[in-house]
């Protein structure tokens, strides 16, 4: 019995086991299939890798205008060719390959393209740039030393962008140029690299049909700068360019952090100091890449034009008093022997109410469309046009200064309407003998500045002392710049400090050649201008400008205007002085000038003050002045460098302001 139960109980162990091997096997086959069986439902998804970029849509840069509303600087609808990083090939072969093919088709057509790698095209190869910032900051982004050379820096691109040795020499150079250009402008997803500029319809064409072939390359249609009148105001003006450096663009972004290295900004002039009214708010594009591919490309912000400027500025008159000043200095050439070499000089109108630049010429100067061809044609000519003499030459006054110096012993009564001083042609002081042209006898100011008597500035000179004469030229904004929009030169006054600055002695006996607009002084036309400016209203200093209003891009609302800014006024309670000034310039207006240029019988008087200052040149010829005189609509000044008789333009300068504003009082005068 004991032994039937045993064998039982084995039979049970046994059955047992052989289940739960059973059972383990049909679960492992079970889980098995499970893994071999996929689901739809329960199938893994695909991950798509989606990065977007924001790419920056250039605004149409705000336009240049007249007082008339006429275009100085515009936009011109144009074609630009770029490169986008989101379609360009990230092999670096093939990228070259397109690079070169690119440019291979835009010298066929005879255009160039941005490179401004500072090393020559040919071998041996040499650092070209003159600036040596330019040479350090392409060593410091090659990551080279100080001491590397033009080939070294060569040698580095051909090796970080693999461009082949298969590719001869000049083909080597071009792509290492536009390698440069890419990695100096900061080519990125969100920052395109402006390959060519203002390419025409052919070209565009061309790149359309050749679109597989050259990935990344691309055409946009968009506002190209335009020059409309080169001849207006071109100092003035200035013109836009790339962002050169690093520097500069830590610059603009420290005031405006939507720029981009890619971004034309303006260099000089109006076009520099009105950046921030120009440029307008760029748009923005957003490019969406799911697994290195384009899938979408959404605008999310429009771009918006820039603001326009309008200026005071008449082109017309504008261009008519440059051809007055280069007629006037070519009539001197050729008819006067002791001016042979007057080819320089300077005109500036103002209107009084405000000091608002009407006109200001200056002789040599250029177009702005000439300069931006080809500016070495322009830098190289000859007398440096590049040199706005209305405004940043530097000249002394002679004796149109008499003026300041007679408002200074005015204004401190120093002398009176009452005081004479004598005047026999010779002045003795200390050890020195100075002269007049004249032998005037007793002489009170306003003869005094009629006849332009140096003995009588001389005497009063030395009452005031430099001091105090050195005041006075401050209150009339000499020795300081005016503050003019596009930029003005100080100049300097003959003082102590000008003298040690200068490393010359300076003599007591000096302000006696200061009171007459001599010694170590040096003014602008602009500020002359100023000055009889200033004696028109009575001691009333405006600062001068060129902008008159800034509207929106179409011109459709006014968003500022320019006010009269009165920044000084001269003698306060003495009021009458001016009217003793005034009288002597109507009186050197009256004096005898051949018929074409005579001042007398217009209708109204002028005030003027005419000076020949030493020079080295020999002489220059100066006048100041404002018409009407009992009631001033412009003031002038007109210098002619090596030249005589300045004068003579005076009326030149009142007929054409006349014929540009017919409604005026010197309009419908000389209209009769």
């Amino acid at each position: 019995m004991k032994e039937i139960v045993k064998q039982l109980s084995q039979l049970f162990r046994s059955s047992f086991l052989i289940l739960l091997v059973l059972a383990a096997t049909v679960a492992a086959i079970y889980r098995l299939l499970m893994l071999q069986i996929v689901s739809t439902d329960d199938a893994p998804v695909k991950v798509d890798r989606v990065s977007v970029y924001s790419q920056v849509m250039q605004a149409n840069r705000g336009e240049i205008v007249d007082c008339n509303g006429e275009a100085i600087v515009s936009n011109k609808i144009g074609y630009s060719l770029i490169v986008e990083k989101a379609f360009f090939p990230s092999d670096a072969a093939e990228g070259n390959a397109i690079l070169l093919n690119i440019t291979q088709l835009l010298a066929d057509s005879g255009y160039d393209w941005n490179d401004t790698l500072p090393i020559s095209k040919e071998l041996p190869y040499t650092f070209e740039a003159e600036d040596e910032q330019a040479i350090s900051k392409l060593k410091k982004m090659l990551n080279l030393n100080d001491y590397a050379t033009a080939e070294n820096c060569i040698d580095k691109l051909i090796s970080d962008y693999d461009i082949a040795d298969t590719y001869t020499q000049p083909e080597q150079r071009t792509i290492a140029g536009l390698r440069y250009e890419m990695l100096a402008r900061g080519f990125s997803m969100s920052n395109v690299f402006y390959l060519a500029n203002d390419i025409d319809i052919n070209m565009v064409m061309r790149i359309k049909e050749l679109r597989l072939e050259l990935r990344g390359v691309n055409v946009v249609e968009e506002a190209i700068r335009t020059i409309e009148r080169g001849d207006v105001l071109p100092h003035e003006i200035g013109y836009i360019g790339p962002i050169y450096t690093q520097e500069e663009f830590e610059t603009l972004s420290s005031a405006d952090d939507s720029y981009a290295l890619s971004d034309w900004v303006g260099k000089t002039g109006l076009e520099r100091t009105f950046e921030s009214e120009l440029r307008g708010e760029n748009g923005v594009k957003e490019i969406t890449v799911t697994n290195g591919e384009v899938s979408g490309v959404t605008v999310t912000q429009e771009p918006v034009g820039g603001h326009t400027l309008q200026l005071t500025v008449n082109s017309g008159f504008q261009t008519d008093l440059q051809a007055l000043l280069s007629d006037f200095c070519r009539y001197l050439r050729t008819h006067e022997d002791e001016c042979r070499d007057a080819n320089c000089g300077a005109i500036v109108v103002l209107d009084t109410d405000s000091n608002a630049v009407l006109g200001m010429a200056t002789a040599p100067t250029y177009d702005l469309n000439i300069l931006l061809d080809d500016y070495s044609a322009v830098a190289n000519t000859e007398n440096t046009p590049l040199v706005n003499r209305a405004t940043d030459g530097l000249y002394r006054p002679g004796s149109t200064f008499k003026t300041i110096t007679a408002t200074a012993g005015l204004d401190t009564g120093i002398i009176n309407s009452s005081s004479r001083y004598f005047c026999n042609r010779e002045f003795h002081y200390i050890d020195s003998t100075y002269r007049c042209t004249g032998n005037h006898k007793y002489i009170g100011v306003t003869r005094a500045i009629t006849v332009s008597c140096n003995i009588f500035f001389y005497e009063l000179g030395l009452k005031l002392g430099i001091d105090r004469l050195v005041e006075y030229e401050k209150l009339f904004g000499l020795g300081a710049s005016l503050g003019l929009e596009s930029g003005d030169s100080a100049g300097y006054l003959a003082c102590p400090e000008t003298f040690e600055r200068l490393g010359i002695d300076w003599y007591v006996g000096e302000i006696v050649q200061a009171a007459i607009g001599q010694s170590e002084i040096q003014v602008t036309p602009l500020q002359m201008a100023v000055v009889a400016s200033t004696l028109a209203n009575d001691g009333v200093r405006y600062r001068p400008h060129l902008v008159d209003a800034v509207w929106n891009n179409a011109m459709t609302q006014t968003l500022s205007e320019s006010e009269p800014e009165s920044v000084q006024t001269i003698a306060q309670d003495n009021t009458g002085i001016f009217q003793m000034i005034e009288d002597g310039m109507i009186g050197a207006a009256q004096t005898r000038m051949p018929t074409e240029y005579d001042l007398n019988r217009l209708g109204f008087d002028v005030a003027i003050k005419t000076g020949t200052p030493q020079s080295p040149r020999g002489t220059d010829s100066f006048v100041i002045g404002y018409a009407p005189a009992d009631d001033p609509e412009i003031a002038f000044c007109a210098m002619i460098e090596g030249g005589k008789n300045a004068k003579y333009m005076v009326r030149q300068i009142l007929e054409l302001y006349a014929e540009y504003y017919p409604d005026s009082t010197i309009g419908m005068a000389l209209a009769e």
